[in-house]
């Protein structure tokens, strides 16, 4: 084998210095075009491949950040992958589909937008990004030893305890995602979901006319749920209504946990008029278990979410909902990142993104 071309050879062949290169290949965009272009033609014809283990070892950093999230309720239902190989054949089969449920993963639609924005912005800045998923008794045990392979942390709300994520600071930069209740101890970034929910219920009464509302909410234990039920409930008390005689279902933030609260709302003595719900997936379930009773909307019963997944855009009718700027998150976290690790004495630092709330035909023409 020969030896293998280093960052030196690469600046040589160019006629730049090492720095420059190390600017193209990390931050592109502040190098000028020709410049550019000479280094990674160098790059090219020498074949230079750079060394991830080399740039940690000069900076005493793995050049990896660290992205976590809760487990989902359908890993219990994933079964064994051997099995499932084993009932891989034949080639195809039909499958009667007609009328079958729609059935999506809890949280994913929403983990995906963040996910891709986080992953953007990591690469724009040098970082490879590590992903694990926890859940349970496990997920201090699982962040921990992500903790020690990657040098930062970001950490979606409650899906690791309080008592461990504190720890956790002590050896390695936090950032949480979606916890304004954080936001003194670690670096966080969050959304108005206060704002945009009270928005959407103040449309909901002041310019559709409804005041016999249902609300569908998500788990206790979800700071963004809890935020939202808050501008709910806000919305409610300046208009003289008491939220207490509001009928209150509770859901997992699933497409599935919301049909169920659909067929409970369509058991009871009268359909509310309006039903609205703490994220979009619980909304199309609402829509799933409405359209199945023959009940319609909105002329019958409006139906809101919120999140601004691209599911709610593509559902029968289009779901009204609070858009949240879901890429932005992931970057906006790692851009935090990027700055505590700069300046590790910092003082904690919150970024709040605003919302849109987007009027579509579940709720329009009622």
């Amino acid at each position: 084998m020969t030896k293998a071309p280093t960052v030196y050879d690469v600046a040589a062949d160019a006629g730049v210095s090492i720095a420059t290169v190390s600017r193209v290949l990390r931050r592109p965009e502040d190098v000028r075009a020709s410049t550019r272009e000479r280094v990674m033609d160098s790059v090219r014809d020498l074949g230079y491949v750079p060394s991830g283990s080399a740039r940690g070892l000069a900076a005493r950093r793995t050049g990896a950040l660290g992205l976590y999230f809760p487990g989902f309720d359908a890993m219990d239902d994933m079964g064994e992958l051997s099995d499932l190989l084993a009932d891989a054949s034949p080639s195809y089969s039909f499958v009667d589909d007609v009328g079958a449920a729609p059935e999506s993963h809890q949280f994913n639609l929403y983990f995906d937008e963040v996910l891709r924005g986080a992953e953007l912005e990591a690469w724009r800045r040098g970082f490879a990004l590590t992903v694990a998923v926890g859940r349970g008794g496990l997920a201090a045990d699982a962040a921990r030893d992500m903790a020690g392979r990657v040098d930062g942390l970001l950490v979606l709300a409650q899906s690791v305890p309080d008592a461990a994520l504190e720890q956790l600071a002590r050896r390695i930069p936090i950032v949480v995602l979606a916890s304004a209740a954080h936001s003194g101890a670690f670096d966080s970034v969050t959304v108005s979901n206060h704002e945009g929910m009270h928005a959407l219920t103040a449309h909901v009464i002041d310019d559709l006319g409804i005041r016999d509302i249902a609300y569908v909410a998500g788990p206790l234990d979800s700071p963004d749920d809890n935020d939202r039920w808050a501008g709910f409930e806000s919305a409610l008390l300046e208009r003289g209504m008491d939220p207490g005689r509001v009928r209150l279902r509770r859901g997992e933030f699933t497409r599935a946990s919301g049909r169920l609260a659909g067929a409970y709302l369509l058991a009871s003595d009268a359909m509310p008029k309006a039903v609205i719900c703490a994220n979009d997936q619980m909304g199309l379930g609402v829509l799933d278990a409405l359209n199945e009773a023959g009940i319609r909307v909105p002329q019958e019963v409006v139906v809101t979410g919120f999140d601004g997944i691209e599911a709610a855009n593509l559902s029968s009718p289009r779901l009204t909902t609070v858009h949240q700027p879901m890429e932005l998150v992931g970057r906006a976290a790692i851009q935090l990142m990027q700055r505590r690790l700069d300046d590790p004495e910092a003082e904690p630092a919150s970024i709040r993104l605003p919302v849109k709330v987007l009027l579509r035909e579940s709720s329009e023409g009622s």
